[in-house]
């Protein structure tokens, strides 16, 4: 089956989720991704649950939900990077690689003689992707960068959350996932740069940076009209009724997107007149008078439950949405029918089932080669592959290094 990125080799000396994160996106499109990793503990999130996946005799094996999430098709390579043997494995490997992620702390990979001009001293084909908290540079450049911190820095924590409430972070690492994201399509760019110039670049990436830039047209808000966006719970800054409504047994999402939508949502709701207001006919009208507008529709909706109102907002053409919790996510039929459940052998847990990836593509479609692999499972075929013999990796083994 062709890969996308067949041919391409990843070094990935990246942990938690940001790096794994963007290095799972480019092992699903079919580069070998091989994952450096501390002997004995390996990547943190290894060891964050429960819940922990469990072998035919109920056994943990090692692996977190958490860090199944991330590392799929990828190859492990347990090496210590903090003895000089572990550095010269990792130089080694680097100057036959096509890309090198890390996100370690500023500074930290030069101590190792790892960092980016010296590697590409070696390989200047290298494209070279770090991630931080804050980037390379600036004020903050040697401060350790958390998902949740970023997320209150960077403003999303801001604009999230009822209005008379306190501030909330999303339910997932945004942050983080949208850093991995962005780390991913500059790779993709410098590698399509190197193919047709031969040299490879260095790519800096910080996840506040990233946090900054997806408040998109909040921030936009802010920088046109000069107004700092409130937080609006689950109601929409510039259109309404963009939000949740409570229905008879829960939740449903209404999203009215103009106002000839406003118009047939009112008829529904047996509210004909207030299309006719002045004060609602238009959005921008709507947005001035919600406090007024939303009290109106939110005692309409209480009349029936969300069946039945989601099957006649869909029937009328209003754009809206259970609000479902993740049971209801996989028992959905077009998350069934999209295929968003797949399933990969693992050495000791049998057929283990992961989220599958979004990515579909008609000529290099995703394949699944590895489960997220054991700490260390590759060591041995990855320094062949690289050239060392037997009696090499004994010694690396016998030194700690690996």
């Amino acid at each position: 089956m062709p890969r996308a990125l067949a041919g391409v080799r990843v070094l990935d000396l990246t942990r938690v989720l940001a790096g794994p994160w963007c290095t799972q996106v480019l092992a699903d499109l079919g580069a070998d991704v091989v994952k450096v990793e501390r002997p004995g503990s390996g990547d943190d999130t290894r060891g964050w649950g429960p819940p922990f996946l469990r072998d035919a005799d109920g056994n943990e094996t090692g692996e977190s939900a958490y860090y199944l999430c991330a590392n799929r098709n990828k190859r492990s390579l347990a090496v210590d990077i903090a003895t000089e043997e572990g550095q010269a494995v990792i130089r080694r490997l680097a100057s036959e690689s096509d890309v090198l992620v890390e996100n370690f702390k500023v500074g930290d990979m030069a101590r190792y003689r790892l960092d980016a001009s010296t590697l590409r001293a070696a390989n200047p084909r290298l494209v070279y992707c770090s991630i931080t908290g804050f980037g390379q540079d600036g004020p903050y450049a040697r401060r350790a960068g958390y998902d949740f911190a970023i997320q209150g820095l960077g403003g999303l924590m801001g604009v999230t959350g009822a209005a008379n409430g306190e501030p909330q972070k999303v339910g997932v690492a945004v942050a983080d996932l949208f850093t991995g994201m962005y780390a991913t399509v500059a790779i993709l760019a410098a590698l399509r740069h190197r193919d047709a110039t031969g040299e490879g670049q260095v790519i800096d990436m910080a996840l506040l940076d990233a946090q900054v830039a997806m408040l998109a047209n909040l921030g936009s808000h802010y920088l046109v009209g000069g107004e700092v966006p409130p937080r609006q719970g689950n109601a929409h800054a510039n259109i309404v009724p963009y939000q949740v409504f409570a229905v008879a047994d829960g939740h449903i999402i209404v999203a009215v997107g103009n106002d000839r939508q406003f118009v047939r949502l009112c008829e529904m709701l047996d509210l004909a007149a207030l299309a006719g207001d002045p004060r609602y006919a238009t959005n921008a009208a709507r947005v001035r008078h919600r406090d007024a507008l939303v009290p109106l529709l939110q005692d309409a909706f209480h009349a029936r439950e969300r069946h039945g109102w989601l099957a006649l907002l869909e029937a009328a053409g209003i754009p809206c949405g259970p609000v479902n919790d993740i049971a209801d996510v996989f028992a959905d039929p077009q998350v069934k029918a999209r295929g968003m459940v797949t399933r990969i052998e693992h050495p000791h847990a049998g057929a283990v089932p992961l989220v599958a990836s979004p990515l579909k593509l008609s000529a290099t479609p995703v394949d699944l080669r590895h489960a997220p692999p054991l700490l260390g499972q590759h060591t041995d075929e990855v320094l062949r592959e690289a050239g060392y013999d037997e009696a090499e990796i004994a010694s690396l083994r016998a030194l700690g290094a690996i």
